[in-house]
């Protein structure tokens, strides 16, 4: 079942991914079911079923084949510059749901839900929220006082804006990484993560001697990495005792 499993997940990533050129992408978007793209591209996939599953279970072939054209084609149809990215997410997700529905039909499989629901599992993940939304909302509220003063003087030296939630993706993931980092007792890697987020924000901060942004940015990074820091000491230490 492993086998099978990894053979269509890999077949999966390499013709969706790995072999699909960006002008195929647009060609089909732009064409829809007429895009000569859109076939070449299930004809990619079919080469790589037949070649990894040894011209074995044909039946599997048959319907990847018949449902990745469809789920494609509907994407294609239905796309528009305001839904592109979840439907996206959502064509990806019914790719893997059609994998995972045959690996289920070829040998059934159950799914270990008391395991997802254990104690362990649910602090983990109790964590990874806090980390990332909670404590976003926490540093916001802490660092509000000084958010009006920094646009006022942005406006005033006519510097240009960042991008649109550019800080609060930026923080998350440093958050999640420091928070990684700990369980797997790697505190070496959280200060290259200092490091190199001092790099890339030295510009910003040496541009115009601007020392209320260097505040600014030193509080919210000690306020985030503190926080990620406690999460990750905390669940060291629950899992111990649950």
């Amino acid at each position: 079942m492993t086998a099978i499993a990894l053979k269509l997940i890999l077949v999966h990533f390499i013709a969706d991914f790995a072999l699909q050129p960006s002008h195929w992408v647009a060609h089909k978007f732009k064409h829809k079911g007429k895009s000569k793209y859109l076939y070449y591209h299930i004809g990619v996939h079919l080469v790589l079923l037949l070649v990894l599953l040894q011209f074995n279970y044909l039946w599997m072939v048959g319907i990847t084949i018949v449902t990745h054209y469809v789920i494609d084609l509907a994407k294609l149809v239905l796309t528009t510059k305001k839904n592109a990215r979840w439907l996206f997410v959502i064509d990806q997700l019914l790719h893997v749901l059609v994998i995972a529905l045959l690996v289920y039909f070829y040998q059934p499989f159950t799914i270990n839900w008391d395991g997802l629901l254990s104690p362990r599992m649910l602090l983990l993940v109790s964590l990874i929220v806090f980390t990332t939304y909670v404590s976003a909302i926490l540093i916001k509220m802490m660092l509000a006082p000084y958010i009006q003063e920094l646009a006022h003087d942005e406006v005033e030296n006519g510097e240009g804006g960042s991008l649109k939630n550019a800080g609060r993706y930026i923080g998350m993931l440093e958050r999640l990484f420091v928070f990684g980092f700990i369980l797997l007792q790697q505190w070496a890697a959280i200060g290259l993560l200092i490091a190199a987020k001092s790099v890339f924000r030295f510009g910003d901060l040496n541009k115009g001697k601007n020392r209320k942004l260097t505040e600014y940015v030193l509080i919210g990074t000690l306020l985030s990495f503190g926080l990620a820091i406690l999460a990750g000491m905390a669940y060291n230490y629950l899992i111990t005792v649950l």
